[in-house]
């Protein structure tokens, strides 16, 4: 009690995070210039796919995109058809790969949503100014449908030794993908501006200054606790009794979890909107689970013990576990895929994908992070700020990577930034023989994007600082950015010498600050309950 109370004290903020995707308001012009579809697919990272798809004749950038969008939302409806057929096939396969079939399905479904969410907002709007941050709620819906995409051909892949591949599956996931990939392009070349907002500051001159709005709303409450004395017995109960589809002038759904270890799988389903959970500090408030790739025959995906897809999630004074333990391969505590979501003081441990950040925009701050290999992945725009990173001691012979950044396509708005973070061994690496070789990070995907700023390294970083996927891969087209770093480890000297490899200065870092100004009503609702006025 005495933790929430301080915390209803501690004026609630919302983070803004801006992930070199924060731009000025572009105007469209009612009488935008023709342009051959020919012309348009140079701007695509496939032109040659998009010739294909396009219609043949004249038009306009933007009624392109609508062309290639409308065709995106076709597809994806006939794809998730398509992985229906194969899951009334489940008796037939085996566990891993129902539960792939099952990720398909629930991606799709996500991308449906988000194709359609996105031909709303720019259909509303023709050609007059789209505000940037309208742009940017669109390019992210547009990155995140691919993420989507990759997520569910890498589970097939995985479970490729037990049904085949080639059943359907491969080809209309390669091609959609590729159409996605046009209509991100498209996007990006008519509605995204190529410049950055200027006047933005450093980190260590106004960004550590939170944004405080006062009161943060709340529609109703309830308490989580194991010995019967509040609403609820799990944190599962409760998340059932929140409303579906909130808007966010209603406030949040506040949960407040007492201290106790909750042996539960959670999720936090797409319609559970403005969800905000509360414990009694880390170490004190537990989610705790064990499920593994190679312990139980999960996915990565559904190896988590915490899942979170509804928008404006916050979690504060929580901890999130997963005990599969390092010879269990892929086990995650938390996976992220909410938009404007925040973790706020909270513990993430596990071991090999302890976190992993899905995709849309998220901020976490103060919060612990402990893994061994690539134990911070995915493919979101991602901020850490004030957080301290635990590598862990991993399987004898292996290496640590603190973090295996996923964009695949040069125009998705993600990556992972790390603001004024602290990077130090666990007790348990520290402790060990020293032979154990700790990384930054490695290219997951063809696009990595990773950047380290004014964070201090301790001397466990190699001091060639990142590591390579798998040979050359994605070594000149990855983003692995370090600046103004401090400790033993940060030394730049003896890095990789990748072409994509970069020690930046402080106007490149700028981009990847933490946003100076709100992103609209939509992630904090304004009229309500005022939470700073004694709830409990």
């Amino acid at each position: 009690m005495e933790n929430l109370q301080a915390f209803s004290v501690f004026k609630v903020s919302i983070f803004v995070l801006v992930f070199s995707i924060c731009f000025a308001s572009p105007s469209l012009a009612a009488d935008a210039p023709p342009v051959s579809k020919e012309a348009i697919c140079k701007f695509t990272p496939d032109p040659s796919f998009c010739n294909y798809v396009l219609p043949n004749q004249t038009s306009n950038v933007y009624e392109f995109w609508r062309y290639a969008a409308q065709k995106s939302l076709s597809q994806s409806r006939k794809f998730l058809n398509l992985v229906d057929k194969y899951l009334k096939l489940h008796s037939t396969l085996s566990k891993t790969a129902v539960l792939a079939l099952q990720d398909c399905q629930f991606l799709a479904g996500l991308n449906i949503d988000f194709l359609a969410s996105s031909l709303e907002t720019l259909n509303t709007t023709k050609y007059q100014t789209l505000s940037s941050l309208k742009t940017d709620d669109v390019q992210t819906l547009l990155s995140a449908i691919l993420t989507n995409q990759q997520t569910c051909l890498d589970g097939i892949q995985a479970t490729a030794s037990s049904w085949s591949v080639k059943r359907g599956l491969s080809v209309p996931l390669s091609n959609d993908t590729s159409l996605y990939s046009v209509s991100l392009a498209l996007f990006t070349k008519a509605w995204v501006p190529k410049t950055n907002k200027k006047g933005r500051k450093l980190l260590d001159e106004t960004d550590q200054q939170i944004i405080d709005t006062n009161d943060v709303l709340v529609r109703d409450k309830v308490t989580v606790s194991q010995d019967g004395s509040g609403n609820f017995t799990t944190i599962n109960d409760a998340v059932e009794a929140a409303p579906d589809n909130s808007a966010p002038s209603k406030g949040y759904f506040l949960i407040y979890i007492k201290a106790g270890v909750y042996e539960e799988y959670v999720t936090i389903d797409k319609k559970k909107k403005y969800l905000m959970m509360i414990g009694d500090g880390i170490n004190q408030t537990v989610v705790t689970g064990n499920r593994s790739v190679k312990g139980g025959n999960w996915t990565t995906f559904r190896s988590a013990t915490f899942a979170v897809v509804g928008q404006g999630f916050v979690a504060v004074n929580m901890t999130f576990r997963n005990t599969a333990g390092a010879e269990n391969g892929q086990a995650v505590a938390v996976r992220n895929g909410a938009d404007l979501s925040t973790f706020y003081r909270c513990s993430f441990e596990g071991y090999q994908d302890t976190l992993y950040t899905h995709n849309q925009r998220q901020f976490y701050r103060e919060c612990d992070i402990y893994g061994t290999v690539d134990f911070i992945f995915g493919n979101a725009a991602v901020v850490f700020q004030n957080c301290n990173m635990y590598p862990r001691l991993p399987m004898r012979k292996q290496f640590n990577a603190i973090t295996a950044q996923g964009r695949t396509d040069p125009n998705q708005n993600t990556g992972i930034s790390i603001h004024n973070c602290t990077i130090r061994a666990a007790d348990d690496l520290a402790s060990s023989d020293g032979s154990t070789k700790t990384y930054l990070g490695r290219p997951w995907k063809a696009y990595s994007r990773t950047v380290y700023m004014q964070s201090f390294v301790d001397s466990l970083i190699d001091e060639e600082g990142w590591h390579e996927w798998d040979g050359n891969f994605a070594l000149k087209t990855l983003d692995y950015e370090e600046y103004d770093n401090t400790g033993p480890g940060s030394q730049t000297t003896g890095r990789v010498s990748w072409d994509g490899y970069h020690v930046i200065k402080a106007s490149d870092a700028s981009n990847f600050t933490v946003s100076n100004f709100l992103l609209g009503d939509d992630w904090l609702p304004q009229t309500g309950v005022p939470f700073s006025g004694g709830l409990y």
